[in-house]
């Protein structure tokens, strides 16, 4: 944390800034945390609008400008570092992060997968859930390591899969839990209340379990 007691935070997003849009909407009743900074990978990202109706900065980086993705992350660690951070939030950021990037902002980076992980990691998972006759779908917030989708949860939400839905109603219910679950782990980061320990995430210095908080809507 800063001295001032304040978290900042830097969030990444690709595309329509729906979670961004419900963190800022949470932290705006809570002055210990503030969102000092929208990164884009893309310029045409609706996230983006929504950062600057929020009187938030907003930094574009076409990745398709750099040699290699390793080139990208340390050119996106330069403008992320100038916000100095306490918390990177990846709210829809599609990009796989080198290792020199999830170790540069360890402990204080976080993800959502919209899947019950360790269920469905990467892409296409609400179709996925179909395909494989999952009774229950939902979304997972986690800290972010070198594993792809692998980190420690935090908190995951769940609902039952309804009979006949297709991958897109499922993905919308899934969206709205998504934010509402994504703001309460930022929140708690901020709050000091949630830390990752040597042995997996910690909640008010109390380990959770592997699949983390379970969120009731």
């Amino acid at each position: 944390m800063t001295d001032s007691k304040t978290c900042n935070i830097v969030v990444l997003i690709s595309g329509s800034g729906s979670n961004l849009q419900a963190i800022i909407d949470d932290l705006s009743e809570h002055p210990q945390a503030r969102i000092c900074a929208v990164v884009s990978n893309k310029a045409d990202a609706y996230g983006l609008v929504r950062a600057q109706q929020a009187g938030i900065a907003q930094h574009v980086l076409n990745h398709k400008a750099f040699a290699d993705r390793l080139a990208f992350d340390t050119a996106l660690m330069q403008v992320i570092d100038q916000h100095q951070p306490d918390l990177v939030v990846l709210a829809g950021f599609m990009r796989i992060l080198t290792p020199e990037f999830t170790r540069h902002y360890a402990q204080r980076l976080l993800n959502i997968h919209p899947s019950l992980l360790p269920k469905h990691k990467g892409l296409d998972t609400h179709q996925r859930a179909l395909d494989a006759c999952d009774q229950e779908h939902g979304c997972s917030v986690h800290f972010v390591t070198e594993e792809l989708d692998g980190g420690p949860v935090v908190i995951q939400a769940a609902i039952a899969v309804q009979r006949d839905e297709t991958a897109e109603q499922l993905a919308q219910r899934v969206h709205a839990l998504e934010h509402q679950i994504y703001p309460l782990a930022v929140r708690w980061f901020a709050e000091g209340r949630l830390r990752l320990g040597e042995h997996g995430a910690l909640l008010d210095e109390q380990p959770l379990a592997s699949s983390g908080f379970q969120f009731q809507s």
